[in-house]
């Protein structure tokens, strides 16, 4: 089955990359079709308010989105509906935890892949970034957290499991309905299995902004060439890839992995005959939209 973004960490964990930023948005939407021939524009948007965007840029910035939604488009989307067509499967059978982390593999997988792609565009953008452009990005990062320390931070541990559990929930009324009560009750427990550290999960993002902003920073100061700057952008995508491997994390990263294909597994288990023809019925319906937008439709 299809990975849940079940933590915001989990689920925007380079920030740098403002595709995967997108794709995040786009399968969490309910019309992939309508979002993704908007996707350029909204990606536009999302970047502008990160590092507001000047008229030097502009053209540049639109010229890399629009080439890089072009390559995606015609070589990615079809992988994506076979991707679907399996989780159908899965659903349609009696998947294992081994088939989640299977799934959550082929996508970080795909993950990777458009992110490596993306380097050429991302250099240009690290290139092309002044001064306070970079004090801009450090802005919004201290406003994201901000916010993350307000959503998932606060209260009780109680209230964080269940800030927690809303967000998870948010993900699986999509794909399934609605639950029951009792049904909530079971998943309850499903969650506040999962490991609760929040600090972790933002000392992360700290440590990953710090590194972006330090590279841009870099980048500028050491007036890298582009060759340069994509080796240095593919040092530190690679780096954030791996980090769940790294040592000081890997124990509390595996174990969340863990009980998160655990939680979703439980969901799949007591969905009801008439929540799963739901869920397949929108699989369905994104599969028949990855397929039209390869199409360029």
């Amino acid at each position: 089955m299809k990975k849940f973004n079940t933590h915001p960490q989990l689920a925007q964990r380079v920030r740098l990359l403002c595709l995967v930023a997108l794709m995040a948005v786009v399968t969490a939407c309910s019309t992939i079709r309508f979002s993704y021939n908007h996707g350029d524009t909204l990606l536009y948007w999302w970047l502008n308010a990160y590092i507001d965007i000047d008229g030097d840029q502009t053209d540049l910035v639109k010229k890399d989105i629009d080439n890089l939604f072009q390559w995606h488009r015609s070589t990615q989307l079809r992988d994506y509906a076979g991707l679907m067509n399996n989780m159908q499967r899965q659903l349609a059978g009696n998947p294992t935890q081994a088939d989640l982390l299977a799934d959550y593999r082929d996508i970080k997988a795909r993950t990777e892949l458009l992110a490596f792609k993306a380097l050429p565009q991302l250099a240009d953008l690290a290139l092309s970034m002044k001064p306070e452009q970079i004090a801009q990005m450090e802005k919004k990062f201290a406003s994201n957290n901000n916010d993350f320390r307000k959503k998932f931070m606060s209260g009780s541990v109680d209230d964080q499991q269940k800030a927690r559990f809303k967000k998870s929930m948010e993900q699986f009324d999509l794909w399934f309905g609605s639950f029951s009560r009792d049904q909530e009750a079971q998943l309850r427990k499903a969650s506040d299995a999962r490991p609760l550290d929040n600090e972790i999960w933002l000392q992360e993002r700290v440590l990953r902004q710090k590194k972006i902003v330090a590279l841009l920073r870099r980048v500028q100061q050491d007036k890298l060439n582009k060759e340069q700057t994509m080796s240095a952008i593919h040092g530190l995508l690679r780096e954030f890839f791996d980090r769940m491997d790294a040592p000081d994390r890997k124990a509390f990263f595996d174990a969340y992995v863990d009980n998160t294909t655990k939680f979703i597994l439980a969901a799949i288990r007591i969905a009801t005959p008439e929540q799963k023809a739901h869920a397949q019925k929108r699989m369905q319906g994104w599969i028949g939209d990855f397929n039209a937008l390869s199409q360029g439709k």
